[in-house]
């Protein structure tokens, strides 16, 4: 072989290579980035600007818009009698789709919306209450 040869087959072989590592990389990425998105086995509580927050599944946490299913949230209603103290308000954990307007148990949240999300333990007592709430049903 002469030196023009071995040059091209190096440059040849090194040109492989970085193809092949890009596209590792790239294959790395999506295949992380699909586990991530699909990974429902954790509940999220979603804390938005607005005060509410929201107990469900995100789908899409790195988009602009971040789908939320299977929602829970928390109302609080006072006693009127005693309204001054913070004992006499009750905390009930309400189901998405029980209200009036009869929305779907999805919601589609603007992500500048969100103030942060994280995941929830299992032993948290939201989560019991939202195991004893599907129990139920």
């Amino acid at each position: 072989m002469d030196k023009s040869t071995k040059r091209k087959s190096w440059i040849i072989a090194i040109i492989i290579i970085v193809v092949v590592i890009v596209a590792a990389g790239f294959g790395g990425y999506y295949v992380n980035k699909k586990y991530l998105l699909n990974k429902h086995s954790v509940r999220q509580a979603v804390f938005l600007t607005n005060g509410q927050v929201y107990f469900g599944y995100i789908s899409n946490s790195d988009d602009q818009i971040v789908k939320l299913t299977d929602i829970y949230y928390l109302k609080t209603t006072t006693d009127l009698q005693n309204s001054n103290t913070d004992q006499n308000k009750k905390v009930s954990l309400i189901k998405l789709g029980s209200e009036l307007h009869g929305p779907e148990d999805q919601m589609y949240i603007n992500r500048d919306q969100i103030l942060f999300f994280e995941d929830m333990k299992s032993s948290s007592k939201i989560m019991d209450a939202i195991n004893k709430f599907s129990s139920q049903q």
